[in-house]
């Protein structure tokens, strides 16, 4: 197998390599022709997932998880919330702070790109059966820095636990 055979002499892994450029195209195309039609990209479609999957977020949290510049957050954050899509609220104890929520509008396109996107992934776990979802979780989650893995993997559980509510 030229993967297993590229991994112990460490060549390129050509196929995986390609095949996560292939796969990215085409999970975030579904989203990207739905966002054409309201003026929006990819960096929106962002802002809006991590917005609405954790509801009250600082925008400082949220610079740090896009890892994106301020400038570049404020102008995607400006379209948001003056399209109505994002909400911002002061803080409670700090009124410097900028808290974000989506609006009714902004969690009904959320769901519309999150839906696209799990019709996808749910097309490839049923051709790959039994564990798919697990194994692909295992992966994905292998491939993110070491340093950074517990926090990514704390933050999916607070936005799992707070959707559930």
């Amino acid at each position: 197998m030229a993967g297993a055979a590229a991994a112990q002499t460490n060549e390129p892994v050509w196929d995986i390599i390609e095949l996560l450029f292939f796969a990215y195209r085409d999970f975030v195309g579904d989203a990207d022709h739905e966002l054409e039609a309201f003026g929006f990209g990819r960096a929106h479609h962002r802002v809006l997932h991590f917005v609405n999957r954790n509801p009250g977020i600082k925008v400082a949290d949220l610079l740090e998880i896009l890892n994106i510049t301020k400038q570049s957050l404020g102008r995607v954050l400006k379209q948001l919330v003056d399209q109505g899509y994002v909400s911002q609220k002061e803080g409670a104890q700090d009124r410097r702070q900028r808290l974000l929520y989506v609006t009714p509008k902004g969690e009904t396109l959320a769901l519309k790109l999150a839906n696209l996107q799990t019709q996808r992934i749910n097309r490839a776990f049923g051709e790959l059966g039994p564990n798919a979802h697990e194994a692909a979780r295992r992966f994905l989650t292998s491939m993110i820095d070491g340093d950074n893995r517990d926090g990514v993997l704390r933050l999916i559980a607070r936005a799992d636990r707070s959707k559930s509510r």
